[in-house]
């Protein structure tokens, strides 16, 4: 046919959009959850550097031109003892089930020796058995010397037959991009799977429940985070929209929010009440300031501390509390 555009196969090419699941597996405290916000570029997961931060599976969308993959944060997956942790690593292993493509999260190993260790070992047999396209994505390069980077992937090839390696720094965003256009090539063609202006399914409830206990896991000792769980009672949004006469500014109209923070013990409700109320004073102002931030409005948070006995150690403890 003459007189109108020619169409070649890379034109063709061009115009493939793709789409799909990938899933990021790995220990705890590796960088999952600093990689999805990265990779979304919103505060989707709370981060801390304290291991097990995550405890659900949080989905975060990522739309442009070429393609969609909606990538999910997963709790770290380690030796699960008591009922949180074992819900905790099954939420995970589903999650590599259900998606197209898993993302094998490793940091890079403390000290000079370079080893897979057992933790690892025991994820990529877990993976082995799957049978998914599966990415080795090593964090934190930017702590490691260069020339370790090299051995370090010939180790972790050895052990398995990945179909990719990536390494960056989800904290500094090097590689990040390039991890999602090599994620896209490994998924199916297809339309995208949720609207264009999807980031996240996570509830905005949710989210605030989630702020609130990244400031717990901020400002508590080691022993109280674990115990800990956040449950948002009162969302009330009957004052978002601004009143006509309100000045302008970047907060509008006013959420009112009243959340309980679970412990199991009354000692650990003291530490988190602290000395004249201050701990629990410090805590939801610095949640308050985040969750502003998030819902583009004044809060008024209202926190309370309240004992479980050993929630995180029976089911229906878990039930409660939104882990099921």
């Amino acid at each position: 046919m003459e007189g109108g555009p020619q169409i070649t196969s890379k034109t063709m090419a061009s115009k493939t959009y793709r789409s799909g699941f990938a899933a990021l597996i790995g220990r705890p405290n590796v960088g999952k959850s600093t990689l999805l916000n990265q990779l979304t570029g919103e505060k989707i997961a709370i981060v801390s550097p304290k291991p097990q931060t995550t405890r659900n599976r949080i989905l975060g969308v990522v739309t442009r031109p070429e393609g969609q993959v909606a990538f999910i944060d997963t709790p770290g997956i380690h030796q699960a003892k008591g009922e949180l942790n074992r819900y905790m690593v099954e939420v995970a292993l589903q999650a590599a089930e259900e998606v197209d493509l898993v993302l094998f999260v490793v940091d890079v190993p403390g000290g000079e020796k370079l080893e897979v260790g057992p933790g690892n070992r025991m994820i990529l047999e877990r993976l082995q058995k799957l049978g998914k396209p599966t990415f080795l994505v090593i964090n934190k390069i930017d702590t490691l010397p260069k020339a370790l980077i090299l051995p370090l992937i010939d180790l972790y090839r050895n052990e398995f037959p990945f179909a990719e390696v990536v390494p960056i720094s989800a904290r500094e965003g090097d590689g990040v991009d390039r991890l999602f256009q090599v994620a896209l090539q490994h998924l199916p063609e297809g339309e995208r799977i949720f609207d264009e202006d999807m980031l996240t399914d996570q509830q905005e409830r949710t989210l605030v429940s989630e702020y609130i206990r990244e400031q717990v896991l901020r400002h508590c000792r080691q022993e109280i985070p674990y115990s800990t769980a956040v449950l948002v009672e009162v969302f009330d949004e009957s004052e978002r929209e601004p009143r006509p006469d309100a000045p302008p500014g970047p907060l509008a109209g006013l959420i009112r929010i009243a959340a309980s923070i679970y412990v199991e013990r009354d000692s650990q409700k003291a530490i988190i009440i602290g000395k004249q109320g201050q701990m629990l004073k410090t805590i939801g102002t610095d949640a308050r300031k985040a969750i502003q931030r998030l819902l583009g409005a004044h809060v008024y948070l209202s926190l309370r501390v309240r004992v479980e006995p050993r929630w995180s150690d029976r089911p229906e403890g878990l039930k409660k509390l939104g882990y099921e």
